[in-house]
């Protein structure tokens, strides 16, 4: 039997629709006006070829940090009877929302070289910022969140009976972890890992504090856009949305092989988490 389109749905739909457009025009604006050739001769520069170097390497080390650190917090976070865990999760969260400008000052005044961490480490003549381990550091505060969140979610929907038919057969902790904890939450870590990729390779504000040079895909859109104006400033725009969009279509991916990995919609899951 068909649904009939009531006056209400009608309203909401318009309404949802108007928000879409403003998600999807800048996109489909993008790839109508696309000066193909120039664009690729652009991204064919040293400073491009650098700069995607840059943001890839550091990206890749950023991310298998946040993995191996991450994946065992979430499981503590999600299955150890923490005093204060709702606080623990709430600070997890935080990097979230807190602008990205401001959490690369909080970077610096760690890190730098007057900082707590960065006075101590420059007198050992070791650097931490305009390098690519800023850049590492800044993608590390505001992307990790989303591992650890996705973890979190991905163990505390693993179900307990099936790990205690594990050690009653004689398996240890770490056995009962590694053989069924972890794949049946891998689904949901490989989401999070997957978003968390995507918001490293896009960071902007923090990396632009922590570690200007070398110019990571973010900031060296900014330089351009600084020096050329827009037209100098849209082949990193592209490079990035493509980035992004080749993330995206992993992430759905992973989401038909592997059941439920929205991150978004299992945030819910979260309340029984805390309590």
């Amino acid at each position: 039997m068909k649904r009939r389109l009531t006056p209400t749905s009608l309203v909401l739909g318009v309404l949802g629709g108007l928000l879409l457009l403003d998600l999807v025009l800048p996109i489909a604006n993008l790839f109508l006006h696309a000066d193909w050739r120039g664009w690729m001769a652009a991204l064919a520069q040293p400073g491009s070829r650098d700069a995607i170097g840059t943001s890839l390497a550091a990206t890749a080390i950023s991310v298998s940090i946040m993995t191996v650190l991450g994946v065992p917090l979430g499981y503590v976070l999600a299955r150890a009877a923490l005093p204060f865990k709702s606080l623990w999760i709430g600070l997890i969260f935080l990097p979230m929302v807190v602008p990205d400008l401001a959490g690369g000052i909080l970077l610096l005044q760690m890190y730098g070289p007057y900082g707590m961490i960065g006075h101590t480490l420059d007198a050992r003549n070791i650097e931490l910022t305009n390098n690519l381990a800023g850049i590492v550091l800044a993608q590390l505060f505001v992307a990790a969140p989303f591992v650890i969140v996705s973890s979190m979610v991905g163990f505390a929907g693993v179900d307990r009976e099936l790990e205690q038919a594990a050690a009653t057969l004689g398996d240890t902790r770490w056995q009962i972890f590694r053989d069924v904890s972890l794949p049946l939450a891998k689904p949901s870590i490989a989401a999070g890992v997957t978003l968390a990729m995507i918001r490293a390779l896009g960071e902007f504000g923090a990396t632009l504090i922590m570690a200007y040079n070398p110019h990571s895909l973010p900031v060296y859109m900014w330089v351009k856009f600084e020096s050329d104006g827009l037209a100098g400033a849209m082949p990193t725009a592209f490079c990035l949305v493509m980035l992004a969009a080749a993330a995206v279509a992993l992430s759905l991916l992973i989401g038909r092989l592997g059941g439920r990995t929205d991150l978004v919609t299992s945030l819910t899951d979260l309340r029984g988490i805390s309590e």
